[in-house]
């Protein structure tokens, strides 16, 4: 699988290949390098083909339509020209953080209208409360995965209720019982929180988070990948499933600091008994919000067995890894 994994951690039976990537917002520079008929994600394009499914937290709604929240000093609203950007290079959109409602239930409403359109699959949001704490179920290679999304970040009005559209708020208890029918009700066997939480530009992940990393994985979670910060945070393994905190920006607008301008992808390989190694590639992010791979820089792995992730350099290219299959 191109990651040098020893025969005791190679999968057992058939095995999955997820690439995650954090905070994808499509307003401003990257939706102008769009209309200019520019792809933002194409120095990656590659190692997002490697995957079998490719999955981004779309930081920004997409409609014409909507006011922008009054009192917040950043909303994101791209233009619908943006969807078939991502449609080519993801299989799967998270909704769960707090830019989606930036203009209101009527432009997530009609998000969620042209994103079905478009048949890019979402989770984390929905038409209604149900539904947005509904998890995605999607299948490869006979395995059932289930991928599940949060925001705990304000404003909390963004969140969906019995009758409104919206994303889904991070209660504990909820969260929990959401991943206990992931795989009850839904088959999964495969469940994967991802969540937006944390302090913005901290480097370390909080104290809350930790401990909600701990609750998610207690409820039957085989990994937990989360986002927010604008910064990577740090990793941890806990009870031998892997917590990944921020993978930091993705495309975005270019930020001053170099640690606001550089993400990961996460290369996440799973199986029928949960995650049997990850590794990530360090993007770097140029004025124009578009991501690089840094083939000089030293990401970090992880193969199942472990009780700490490694650093360990890019190496090898997206070819030693098995194509996305369309």
């Amino acid at each position: 699988m191109g990651l040098g994994l020893s025969p005791s951690v190679r999968a057992e039976g058939p095995s999955v290949r997820l690439a995650f990537v954090g905070d994808v917002m499509l307003d401003e520079t990257p939706g102008r390098l769009i209309r200019q008929g520019r792809d933002p994600f194409a120095p990656f394009a590659a190692w997002l083909n490697a995957a079998d499914v490719r999955v981004a937290n779309l930081e920004c709604v997409v409609s014409r339509r909507g006011s922008a929240e009054p009192g917040k000093p950043y909303a994101f609203r791209a233009h619908p020209r943006v969807l078939p950007v991502l449609k080519r290079h993801f299989d799967a959109v998270g909704l769960a953080n707090n830019h989606s409602g930036d203009f209101g239930t009527e432009a997530f409403a009609d998000m969620l209208d042209r994103l079905q359109a478009q048949r890019l699959p979402q989770f984390g949001g929905g038409r209604d409360l149900a539904e947005a704490h509904r998890p995605l179920i999607v299948e490869r290679q006979g395995l059932r995965i289930a991928l599940l999304g949060y925001n705990e970040f304000l404003p909390r009005h963004f969140e969906a209720d019995v009758d409104k559209p919206g994303v889904a708020w991070s209660e504990d208890a909820q969260v929990q019982r959401d991943i206990r029918l992931a795989r009850e009700e839904h088959r999964a066997d495969v469940v994967i929180p991802v969540m937006h939480w944390g302090w913005e530009y901290e480097p370390q992940a909080s104290a809350r988070q930790r401990a909600l990393a701990r609750k998610l994985i207690d409820a039957g979670a085989d990994a937990v990948v989360g986002g927010h910060p604008h910064v990577v945070q740090d990793t941890e393994v806990y009870q031998g499933k892997p917590i990944i905190y921020s993978l930091g920006n993705f495309v975005f607008n270019g930020f001053e600091h170099e640690a606001m301008n550089t993400g990961w992808l996460l290369n996440l390989v799973v199986d029928r008994q949960g995650a049997v190694s990850w590794r990530s590639v360090v993007a770097r992010i140029d004025r124009e919000g578009t991501p690089h791979p840094d083939r000089q820089a030293t990401g970090q792995c992880w193969q199942r067995g472990q009780t700490v992730s490694a650093a360990c350099p890019l190496g090898g290219s997206p070819s030693d890894l098995h194509p996305h299959q369309p």
